[in-house]
C-alpha cells in the first residue's frame, strides 16, 4: 500500500469536500453551512477509496476498513475545527486527521484471494 499517497489524497480531497460542501450550504444559512461542510466531506469518503483503489495503493479487502477510517477521521477533524474556529491554525492542520485515518483504516492485513485480484 501507498501510505504516503492515500494519506495526501485523503488530506487534500476531505478537506476540499469539507470547504466546497460548506460553501454551498452557506446558501441555507449558518447550519446549512456546517451540514453542508460535514455532508461534503463524508460524501468524499468513498471517492478517496475508490481512487486508491483504482490506483492499486490498497486491494478489495481494504476498501471498506479505509472508507471506515476516513470518515472517523474526518468527524475527528471536524470536532478539532469546532473547537480552534478563532485561529487558522486548527482547521487546516485537523485534515492531518483525515489523511490518519485512511491510512489507519487501510492497514488492515489482506488475505492470499485478495491479494490476487491485482494480478489478474
Amino acid at each position: 500500500m501507498n501510505r504516503v499517497a492515500l494519506f495526501i489524497l485523503a488530506c487534500a480531497l476531505g478537506g476540499a469536500g469539507g470547504a466546497l460542501g460548506s460553501m454551498a450550504g452557506h446558501a441555507f444559512g449558518k447550519e446549512g453551512l456546517w451540514a453542508g461542510g460535514i455532508l461534503g466531506g463524508l460524501l468524499t469518503t468513498k471517492l478517496e477509496a475508490r481512487i486508491a483503489l483504482w490506483r492499486r495503493w490498497i486491494v478489495r479487502a481494504q476498501y471498506w476498513p479505509t472508507v471506515l477510517g476516513t470518515v472517523i477521521g474526518f468527524l475527528a477533524a471536524c470536532a478539532v475545527v469546532v473547537n480552534t474556529l478563532s485561529s487558522p491554525i486548527g482547521p487546516i492542520l485537523s485534515t492531518l486527521l483525515i489523511g490518519a485515518g485512511a491510512v489507519l483504516g487501510g492497514i488492515r492485513t489482506p488475505s492470499g484471494a485478495d491479494v490476487d485480484d491485482h494480478a489478474a
